[in-house]
């Protein structure tokens, strides 16, 4: 079974109603091979029907992120991206200046996470950040 009918099958579960434009949303967004946005999402599945707006892959994406199916992550000028779990735990550096976007190993993590259930009983979701700041071109 593939990644995306998993989704569907465990919302399914959950009580959730699977109508074929959510169906077509989590396609797509299970499948891309990137992080996407919600107006990519919309304007792909546009072009072979009419059948979707950008309010429906909104709601969907929404619902997606709080069963915990997806990730979204902000990657500067408030471009809120998606993915699902199949692209794994990582940290990028958005440059503030020219909006380039590093990837960094998500084990640099592991200090500030033990730190912030040891100090504050606070289990942090690490998996997927954005840490903004000046790439090393834009400070020279």
């Amino acid at each position: 079974m593939t990644h995306c009918h998993n989704i569907i099958d465990e919302l399914r579960k959950r009580g959730f109603r699977i109508t074929p434009q959510r169906e077509m949303i989590i396609n797509a967004v299970a499948h891309s091979p990137h992080h996407i946005t919600a107006e990519e999402i919309a304007e792909k599945l546009q072009e072979h029907t009419k059948a979707i707006n950008i309010a429906t892959v909104y709601r969907t994406l929404d619902l997606l992120w709080q069963e915990g199916f997806a990730r979204r992550n902000d990657l500067s000028e408030g471009k809120i991206v998606f993915s699902t779990f199949q692209h794994g735990p990582h940290i990028h550096l958005v440059c503030r200046r020219c909006s380039r976007v590093i990837d960094a190993d998500i084990k640099m993590l592991d200090s500030l996470r033990e730190d912030l259930i040891s100090n504050y009983q606070f289990r942090p979701n690490l998996d997927h950040i954005s840490i903004f700041g000046i790439c090393a071109d834009c400070q020279a």
